[in-house]
This record gives structure tokens, sequence and C-alpha cells, in this order.
């Protein structure tokens, strides 16, 4: 790969679900790890088979010559006592720099719908003004506690969360210190709820620290009803896959992302059930198609 500011991972979601855990429930954490190093990736993000303390997190990931990137963490920023939810997020900074990550995602979970399997895309929460700012100020806060370990917040838009469309990842922008906050972009979730990816890159890359590689098969999205079906049916239906085996263009999404000068972790995923599509195979064919893409 040309590009040395630049490093590939892969996320254990594309094995074991976080959200439903018995959507690859059998696999072993050696097993995802081995078959994340033979697929060539250089790190990943915590999953839910992870050890819970720094030491075992290292010497887990030692053991098969990967690199922490990042961790999820869910804040209820919205729905819950502000203070605590900070506390939180510093106990997680803590234990991520001790793991070596240097990366946050956080993504605002109150009220969520995404992870409801009878609860409709549609039903997703909607920010008040005033929840625009009490979200903003406390993304603050938080990204204020991750800079004091030395780390950055990337903010994660996601499917049935507050912070979904292009309207509401640019108000939550606009709203927030450029300098403490900044974005996990997820080329799937952005192209799921309506956005074209190209330009979001192209118009937000000063302000992106994290990125998610999530390709679609649009023949699934094409037919997904937002008034009845949940975002996990929508995974179940096997919307997502890893890129280059859906229909998001990510030659253009790359040249912009090498002229833009970024630096930092691209990370695979893909939700789906490893039972259907095999994980390992599709690792291997996404490194290989991300791959030719760095080196033209």
């Amino acid at each position: 790969m040309s590009d040395q500011n630049i490093k590939i991972g892969i996320a254990p979601i594309n094995w074991s679900n976080d959200d439903m855990p018995e959507i690859g429930g059998d696999y072993a954490l050696d097993t995802i790890l081995s078959e994340m190093s033979e697929a060539g990736y250089k790190g990943t993000e915590i999953g839910n088979k992870f050890p819970s303390n720094d030491k075992d997190i290292k010497n887990v990931l030692k053991k098969h010559n990967l690199e922490l990137a990042s961790s999820w963490h869910s804040t209820f920023f919205l729905s819950q006592d502000i203070d605590s939810q900070l506390e939180k997020v510093r106990q997680k900074c803590s234990l991520l720099n001790k793991a070596g990550a240097k990366i946050i995602n956080i993504a605002e979970c109150s009220n969520s719908v995404h992870g409801e399997m009878n609860s409709p895309l549609d039903l997703k929460p909607v920010c008040s003004e005033d929840e625009y700012n009490i979200l903003a100020e406390s993304l603050n806060k938080a990204g204020d506690i991750c800079n004091s370990f030395g780390m950055s917040l990337a903010f994660h838009h996601h499917m049935g969360t507050y912070i979904q469309n292009e309207i509401e990842i640019e108000t939550l922008l606009s709203k927030t210190d450029p300098s403490s906050v900044y974005l996990c972009a997820d080329t799937g979730h952005l192209y799921f709820a309506g956005v074209n990816p190209i330009k979001f890159f192209e118009k937000h890359l000063q302000r992106i620290k994290h990125i998610h590689f999530k390709d679609l098969r649009l023949q699934v999205l094409e037919n997904i009803n937002f008034q009845s079906e949940s975002f996990l049916k929508s995974v179940l239906k096997g919307v997502f896959t890893v890129p280059g085996d859906g229909g998001i263009d990510f030659v253009s999404i790359g040249n912009v992302i090498k002229a833009s000068g970024y630096e930092g972790w691209i990370i695979v995923e893909a939700e789906q059930d490893p039972a259907i599509y095999n994980p390992l195979e599709l690792a291997i064919s996404s490194k290989k198609y991300l791959d030719k893409i760095w080196s033209n």
C-alpha cells in the first residue's frame, strides 16, 4: 500500500455481531483474530468477545500481530445523568489508552431503535434544538476528556439514532468544538441514510478522524421499508457487506481520501450472518480490493 499514513483494519463484527450475539456466537476470539491476520489486516476494534482489561487485550492482539485501532462506546447524554456518562467516557479512555488505541468511537444511543428487532427505522429519535445543544456541550466535554488521554473522540453517526442523516450530522458538527469532537465516517450508514458518501467525504474530511468502510447490497436496500422494518432485520436480510462486494463506489471515495492527506485507520465492517457469508473469504477479497485502490 503506497500511503503509509493509512492503516487498513477490520472489525470483529464481520464474524460476531455485538447487537445480536447469537449471530456468529460460535466464533472464538482467537479464530477471529487469526483470520484477520491471515487476510492481511493490520488492526482491529474491540468487540464483545474481547477481554475486559488492557493487559489481556494487548496480549491477545500481540499474539496475532494486530494493533488496536479503536472501540465503540455508547453514550446516553440525552437520557441519563451527564456527569456519570462523562465518567464512563473517562474510564473507557483510560482502558483504551493503556491498550494502545488513539481513537474512541462514540455514538449517542439515547432512545435509539438500532438495537430493537421490532422497532421500525422510522421510529428513530429526533433532536430538538435544546437536545442538540445539550448533546453538543456534553460531547465537547467528552472530547476534552479524550484529549487529556492523548486520544480523539470520533462521533459515530448510526442508523436508528438521533444522529443518522446528513442534516443531523452537519448540525452536530456545527455545534461542537472542532478540536474536541471529530467524526467516525461510516460509508454504509451514510448511504443507508440517503447521503452521497463521496460528496460527504469531500466536504468533511478535515473533520474525519476515523473511517468505517462498509458496503451495501443495493438490491436489498431498495426493498427495505423504513416504516415497517427495523435496522436489525435489515442486517439479517443482508443489506451490509464488505467493500468491493456491494454497490458503493469505493474507488472514488479512496481517491478523495488519498488527495486529502488523511492519516489514520480505515476499518472494514460488514454486519451480516457469518453462517451465510463466509467472513474469512470476504475479508480476503475486500483486502485485495482495497489494496488495489491504494496502489493506483
